[in-house]
């Protein structure tokens, strides 16, 4: 298993998270974004002048031209996982994540799709999160 991005809103926050470790608390089953599937995408590259050596008396232009390049939606870069901490606590299972974005959207989201009864540690409090009927 490994921690992946997990988009919770239209407005892109999200969950940093082993798959199943987050939907174990969540009614709504959360899929990562890399699930989505890694693009092929195009930008484009002004024209520019390019010089061979510091000082070259005649650099040369560069045309303006465009680039293609991988795009995957749930890519991190290195080991670090983005965001700010938070924690999940039913009374049995105690679990860790992070999630980027506000943290009353986190909040928000958590209150309309908990399964059970339990308990969030954010990085300056603790909320009681009571199960969606």
């Amino acid at each position: 298993m490994t921690i992946q991005k997990h988009v919770y809103d239209a407005k892109g926050n999200s969950i940093y998270a082993e798959t199943a470790n987050i939907n174990y608390f969540l009614k709504t089953s959360l899929s990562p974004a890399s699930a989505e599937g890694v693009t092929n995408k195009t930008a484009s590259v002004s024209a520019f002048t390019r010089r061979r050596y510091p000082g070259d008396p005649e650099p040369s232009n560069v045309s303006s031209s465009s680039r293609e390049f991988l795009y995957d939606p749930g890519r991190r870069n290195g080991n670090a996982t983005p965001g700010s901490p938070f924690i999940l606590d039913d009374g049995v299972e105690k679990r860790s994540f992070t999630f980027t974005g506000p943290f009353t959207d986190l909040h928000a989201f958590l209150v309309g799709d908990a399964k059970m009864d339990f308990r969030v540690f954010s990085p300056s409090a603790s909320y009681d999160i009571t199960a969606v009927e």
